[in-house]
Formats: C-alpha cells, sequence, structure tokens
C-alpha cells in the first residue's frame, strides 16, 4: 500500500487524514507541536455557510452539514446560533454589498434574507439597532470550540488506522519526508502547514503566492446572550462564548514570519474592540482574555488546494475562513488525493508564486 503524509495537524490537515484513513489509506500525520496547537487553536469558531459565490456557498453548506453531522462525537459540539450582519443606515458601501450578498447566496441556496431595524433587534435584542440601515441573517450558523474539532478529528483518524506524530516538525525530502533526524519513504505528501506552509514549499524548492498575517481577538469578562454577527460598518465580529463575548478583528496588512510574530494581542486592538463592542451592545464591555492568531492569503482571496507537483498536494489560503470550512477542504484535498476531481477555481498552480499582492481582510465588505 503507498503511503500518505499529511504535514499539518490542524482542523484541515486532520479532517483529510481521517477521510484518507477512513477510506482504507495509510496515513501519517507531522504536527511541529500539539494538536490545533496553531492557527486552528486560536480561530474564533465562527461557523457559517453564508458566501455568495457558488463554489464557496457549496463548500460552505457541505462544512455545516459534516459540522453538524460531527457534534456530540467524541467531544465536539456544534452550537446551533443565526448569523446576522449589519451596516449603518450612513454606510451606504457597505449597505448595497450586504444587499447584492444576500442576492447571491439566495441564487445559490443558501438560506439568507434582509431584514429591517425592527426585525434585527427582535431576533438580537442586545444589539443596539437604532443606528442600522440594512441587515441580513443566515440560519445555517452556529459556533464551536475549535480545539475540540482537532482533537475529535485527531481521534477519529488514529481510530481509522492513522498515524499522529506530535512534537514532529517535518521537511520535504526526494521521494518523501525528513523528520526526527531521518527520512521516510512516502508516495504522496499533502502540506497543509497554516501559516508554515509557504517555507515548508520553498524550502524544497516550490513557490506559492500565500501570505501569513496577522490577526486578533478577545472575550469580554461580562457574559452577552446575542445571536452571532459582523458589524460591517465598526469592522468587528461577535459571538457567544462560554466565558463572555468573543470579539475579533485586528487583521495587519503586513506579512508575518511564523516564527518571528507577537502572540498577544495588541493593547491599541483591546482598547478599540471593546469600545466598539461596547457602544453596540450599550454596555460596559471590559476584557478576560486577548490573544492573536496567523491566517493566510492569497492573491486573488480564494484558496491553494490541490496538485502543486508530482506526488504533492497544498492546502492553505483561507483568508480567514480556514476553520470554519475545514471539514469541507479536508475532505476536497482527500478526494483529490485518491484520484477524484479538484476544484479548478482553488488550482494551486494559477499562480507562480512570484506575485506582489496586498493582504486584505477576509471579512471586509
Amino acid at each position: 500500500m503507498e503511503r500518505i503524509a499529511v504535514i499539518g495537524g490542524g482542523a484541515v490537515g486532520l479532517t483529510a487524514a481521517a477521510d484518507l484513513a477512513s477510506a482504507g489509506e495509510d496515513v501519517t500525520v507531522f504536527e511541529r507541536g500539539e494538536v490545533g496547537s496553531g492557527s486552528t487553536g486560536r480561530a474564533a469558531g465562527v461557523l457559517y455557510d453564508a458566501y455568495a459565490e457558488d463554489v464557496d456557498a457549496r463548500i460552505g453548506r457541505r462544512a455545516i452539514e459534516r459540522f453538524r453531522a460531527f457534534s456530540g462525537e467524541r467531544g465536539f459540539a456544534f452550537h446551533e446560533t443565526p448569523y446576522v450582519w449589519f451596516a449603518r443606515a450612513d454606510d451606504d458601501r457597505r449597505a448595497e454589498a450586504i444587499r447584492e450578498q444576500v442576492a447571491g447566496m439566495r441564487s445559490h441556496g443558501i438560506d439568507a434574507r434582509l431584514l429591517d431595524r425592527t426585525a434585527l433587534a427582535a431576533l438580537a435584542p442586545a444589539i443596539a439597532t437604532e443606528d442600522v440601515g440594512v441587515a441580513a441573517i443566515a440560519r445555517n450558523a452556529g459556533w464551536t470550540d475549535p480545539s475540540t474539532y482537532a482533537e475529535a478529528m485527531a481521534t477519529t483518524a488514529r481510530a481509522a488506522g492513522a498515524e499522529i506524530r506530535t512534537d514532529t516538525p517535518a521537511a520535504l525530502a526526494e521521494g518523501g519526508i525528513r523528520a526526527d533526524g531521518g527520512r521516510e519513504r512516502f508516495e504522496t505528501v499533502v502540506v497543509a502547514a497554516g501559516a508554515y506552509t509557504k517555507r515548508v514549499l520553498e524550502n524544497a524548492g516550490h513557490r506559492i503566492a500565500m501570505k501569513p498575517y496577522r490577526v486578533q481577538a478577545l472575550t469580554t469578562a461580562e457574559t452577552v446572550e446575542t445571536s452571532m454577527g459582523y458589524d460591517a460598518s465598526a469592522g468587528f465580529y461577535f459571538r457567544p462564548h462560554p466565558d463572555g463575548l468573543l470579539v475579533g478583528d485586528g487583521t495587519e496588512d503586513v506579512e508575518s514570519d511564523p516564527d518571528e510574530w507577537t502572540r498577544e494581542a495588541d493593547g491599541t486592538f483591546v482598547s478599540s474592540a471593546l469600545e466598539r463592542a461596547s457602544e453596540r451592545f450599550e454596555r460596559e464591555l471590559s476584557v478576560a482574555r486577548a490573544w492573536a492568531g496567523l491566517c493566510t492569503a492569497t492573491p486573488d482571496g480564494d484558496p491553494l488546494l490541490g496538485w502543486l507537483a508530482e506526488d504533492l498536494y497544498v492546502a492553505t489560503g483561507w483568508q480567514g475562513h480556514g476553520f470554519m470550512r475545514a471539514p469541507a477542504l479536508g475532505e476536497l484535498i482527500a478526494r483529490e488525493v485518491r484520484g477524484g476531481p479538484g476544484i479548478e477555481a482553488f488550482d494551486p498552480t494559477r499562480f507562480t508564486g512570484e506575485e506582489e499582492f496586498p493582504i486584505v481582510e477576509g471579512m471586509v465588505l
């Protein structure tokens, strides 16, 4: 039997490993830290299928379907919660963008619709709605603790026969992998190493058009009973959290080094996020915990997912939407590795790796 290596023990890599092992493949995962200790462990855990583009909508719908199916298994829980997003009455550009998004979503079968201010207030009374001009809701949504999904997928992969080696950095080598001071033969390698993906590939002579970038989030000390949501005009997202309210934004538009970056949130982000959230929820909020994580950007905002070179596949470039689509993205790369079709729009070879491009926030309208 041919051996398959997956470099990266985050949500996408572990999903791929679990699917491959469940299909009878011989799979070994190499993770430089602990399971889910990279970008997955720092993700927000916001889950929805609210995408206006057809491929994204299909992937988002499949991801939610699988999250929901996994819920209750191996310590993982999907908490059903609607997702709302809105713009101020004086924010014409974002208001029109929301209208166009909803029209696009509905054309692809997504359960999304526009809301007026009264309907938004009735649905989410904790949100101050006096200044809201346009709002929308997507009901096929929920939230989770990302680390529990990673652990559940690792357990599933192991139960199906996969080997998972933690605290084991791996590099590409001719005919396989170099790790633990030695070289092992693998017929196929999938690189799903989050922010390290670019470095792993470049060290073996493969260039990709991807940049890691820093994002930030916090949880409040105060509990806020609310739906999930995105205040497009103020530029922050939020979701319920067991310890309070999770609030995020803080995107840095510069490339980050996956080894040399600040894991703690900036004081300016914390004060700004608290100010905006306190205003929107009309109550004084304080910080309980704040942190940063790394996302990955591409020139066109679409992932690099699929075949890159002979016996080499890549999965990266999620633009902040990796964890929320992990069940579907991992399934897709596993399917392609086993000879199935890829997604043309996500073909990693559509770029040379020499492209210059700006980093754009994944949730911006």
